[in-house]
């Protein structure tokens, strides 16, 4: 475990201990807890795990070598061509979920691999969960977690659509996003850069390129009183509330950070 840890320090990644350990407990299919009392490893399992060190050390995601991300209280199969599902996110979809009432019809959009959406069916009473999504390649991600659940709806559609879900106009509860924001140009890891989708990740110039017409698209579905929560990047702690206030049918904007104490999300409530 030393030699695999040190593999990962030296290539770069930040928790490289806390990596070798998942692998770890992958390979030998225990809870990483019970690593101590793992007193023997057959030789395939040190070949695989040796093999999926290396692959960490490449910079490929720990979620995509387990083939699964932790959101909430949910396990969600992942990788190539659907975005990882970050903690902070975890903010956004409990603060969605407590304004959440019996019946409720829930909108998620950039919905990648279902996170937000299947937290809200998972722990809330909505009546109706819609997740929204156009890529291709994540959709199949986010129809495979969505299985089984029987309150969410998947639809392929562009959420930059003006006309997207027409006939739910003036008739959702809560509309739930995590767009893509970074700014293009803006450095980020080679887990980012390599393997999470670029149209999942960047927003334009201004990382402000979809969460526009997005804001324009819950001022329009919402009902009165219902709730909008928009993630965003670190440098839009004060552009996406503007935003929101300048469209001028929302009240109650508030601006929220995550753990570390940076601006991570922002809400209001239709008038």
């Amino acid at each position: 475990m030393a030699s695999a840890a040190a593999e990962l320090a030296a290539a770069g990644v930040s928790s490289p201990r806390v990596d070798a350990e998942w692998l770890a407990a992958h390979v030998l299919d225990v809870p990483r807890g019970r690593l101590v009392l793992v007193d023997t490893i057959r030789a395939e399992e040190a070949d695989r795990f040796r093999e999926l060190v290396a692959g960490r050390a490449k910079r490929v995601p720990l979620q995509h070598l387990v083939g699964t991300a932790a959101f909430r209280h949910l396990e969600l199969a992942v990788g190539d061509g659907v975005f990882v599902p970050r903690p902070e996110t975890e903010l956004l979809a409990g603060w969605g979920i407590e304004r959440t009432v019996p019946g409720a019809t829930v909108v998620d959009l950039c919905s990648g691999s279902g996170a937000i959406a299947l937290s809200v069916a998972d722990e809330s009473p909505a009546g109706r969960v819609i997740a929204v999504e156009r890529s291709p390649e994540a959709l199949p991600w986010l129809r495979r977690n969505a299985t089984g659940h029987a309150t969410v709806e998947v639809l392929e559609a562009d959420v930059t659509d003006p006309d997207l879900l027409a006939e739910l106009r003036g008739q959702v509860d809560v509309l739930l996003c995590n767009p893509p924001y970074v700014p293009v140009g803006t450095p980020v890891p080679p887990e980012v850069s390599d393997h999470d989708p670029a149209d999942a990740v960047f927003g334009g110039a201004d990382g402000l390129s979809v969460i526009r017409p997005v804001i324009a698209l819950a001022a329009a579905l919402l009902k009165p009183g219902g709730w909008v929560g928009i993630e965003h990047d670190d440098v839009h702690g004060a552009a996406v509330p503007a935003l929101l206030r300048a469209d001028g049918r929302f009240t109650e904007v508030t601006a929220h950070d995550d753990l570390t104490g940076r601006p991570r999300y922002a809400t209001a409530r239709r008038q």
